[in-house]
């Protein structure tokens, strides 16, 4: 049960005021492309069908919404791959403010990052399955960057993945 527990996020990494948000939302989007370098991996080991990329490479649109199980398996495989969550499922406070920072965050940024994401877990009803129970978690937190403005343009990020990986 504790294992359900677990983060997201980008997680994304991902994840997070005028010249602050311009920042932020280049912090958010180095961490989400930095989030997804696992997602092949995480492909094969939670068998994750096919269409699911498309979906992750949506998740920072405002109006995307999933239940897709496949899309919280890859949220909380690459969460794992990224020391993000600690042996328990739950959030590791430290390694999620470092993942933040290494992507450009000063200190600050990255408090709020992890109280966003805190916050998430703990409003999140318990589940057993550990992806629905990610993919809740992230959905949260993607609306908390919202609010704040600090999402990343899903189209600059998906024209940035794609050209990384031609």
């Amino acid at each position: 049960m504790r294992e359900a527990k677990m983060l997201v996020l980008v997680v994304m990494v991902f994840l997070m005021m005028n010249v602050m948000v311009d920042s932020s939302q280049t912090v958010m989007k180095s961490m989400t492309k930095n989030f997804l370098k696992a997602y092949e991996v995480c492909l094969k080991e939670y068998n994750i069908r096919e269409g699911t990329t498309n979906q992750i490479l949506s998740f920072w649109k405002e109006d995307f919404t999933t239940s897709s199980r496949d899309v919280g398996c890859a949220i909380y495989c690459l969460s794992t791959k990224l020391d993000l969550i600690d042996p328990e499922g739950k959030l590791h406070h430290g390694n999620a403010a470092n993942f933040a920072m290494k992507h450009g965050s000063g200190e600050e940024m990255a408090k709020k990052i992890v109280e966003f994401l805190h916050s998430c877990e703990q409003s999140t009803p318990a589940n057993e399955d550990k992806c629905m129970h990610a993919l809740d978690i992230a959905m949260c937190f993607k609306k908390e960057v919202h609010a704040v403005g600090w999402a990343p343009d899903p189209e600059v990020l998906f024209d940035e993945i794609i050209a990384e990986m031609q």
